[in-house]
């Protein structure tokens, strides 16, 4: 398998080789996993052949506002806080993501810089899909690729939606 993730930001966390070990454990998350919630267990062992598992430590850094990135990352054991630098530079929580969850498919979309940071909050073990191996996917099982991208693009979707009515809300709100 031909790896291309950030190495410098994964460097750090335990390699466990091949996602496939872990795919039946992935298939069992997918009633709380909003991008694999309509795939089979074959297509996530598929799946699974492009991707790359890791063991992260609590503490340890997995993702950093502001670097490149070429990766994203499904949860499959463990939590992860994200957190996003306030106008003072200062980290601010703003969400904790538990396993089934994805982080980090902005940056592997669109090749933009990372909008938060993300720090294992307890041992994490993560199944990682570059944006190169996505591409793999597309190009050898296109029917497995267009649904990785449709359910992408609807997860985003519902995502900025909810977004879009927070600053709705707070743009609602009296000043004081």
């Amino acid at each position: 398998m031909n790896e291309t993730v950030d190495q410098e930001r994964l460097q750090n966390l335990e390699a466990c080789g091949e996602a496939a070990p872990y795919a039946d454990q992935i298939h069992s998350m997918i009633t709380y996993s909003p991008l694999f919630e309509n795939f089979s267990l074959e297509e996530i062992r598929v799946l699974s052949r492009f991707m790359l598992a890791y063991r992260a430590q609590p503490g340890m850094e997995i993702i950093r506002e502001g670097e490149a990135g070429d990766f994203m990352l499904l949860l499959i054991e463990g939590s992860v806080e994200v957190f996003k630098q306030d106008r003072w530079n200062s980290p601010r929580l703003i969400a904790v993501v538990e396993r089934g969850k994805t982080v980090g498919e902005m940056s592997m979309i669109d090749g933009e810089p990372r909008f938060a940071t993300c720090v294992a909050a307890e041992p994490c073990l993560i199944a990682v899909l570059s944006r190169e191996n996505l591409a793999r996917i597309i190009l050898e099982q296109p029917i497995l690729g267009a649904k990785i991208l449709m359910e992408l693009v609807l997860m985003l979707s519902q995502r900025l939606r909810q977004t879009s009515a927070k600053l709705v809300s707070f743009m609602d709100k009296e000043p004081e």
